[in-house]
């Protein structure tokens, strides 16, 4: 099952109503979430995408596609850890480089997860 929506073209140009958010940002539904959109909640976050910040919101979309829950900051970090050859520490320094404001807060969201209830960043 693919989690994006077919018809997403026009959330950016205005034709279409833009998907739900919670009072926080957050998609209430992560089905609706495109690149398009990624983009905009990026601006809204002053983050800029960088070929990096795109693999680990496509590894989220997919553990989120293969598991129905957005993968705990632990499984972005050994992605990371993989990825750049560094330890877990310095790959968790780097993660929160990237995400300032934290992983939930920054990433989930760019990413369209809806808001964790109560999850552990750290």
């Amino acid at each position: 099952m693919s989690i994006y929506k077919k018809d997403y073209d026009n959330y950016i140009d205005g034709n279409s109503a833009s998907p739900e958010r919670d009072e926080e940002g957050y998609l209430v539904d992560p089905v609706d979430w495109s690149p398009e959109l990624a983009e905009i909640f990026a601006a809204e976050e002053n983050i800029q995408l960088s070929k990096l910040l795109w693999q680990i919101i496509g590894f989220i979309r997919q553990y989120y596609t293969d598991h129905q829950i957005a993968p705990d900051v632990r499984h972005i970090t050994l992605l990371l850890a993989s990825a750049k050859g560094i330890n877990k520490k310095a790959a968790k320094q780097m993660l929160f480089g990237l995400f300032p404001y934290g992983y939930v807060k920054q990433a989930c969201k760019i990413a369209g997860m809806k808001k964790p209830r109560a999850w552990s960043t750290g």
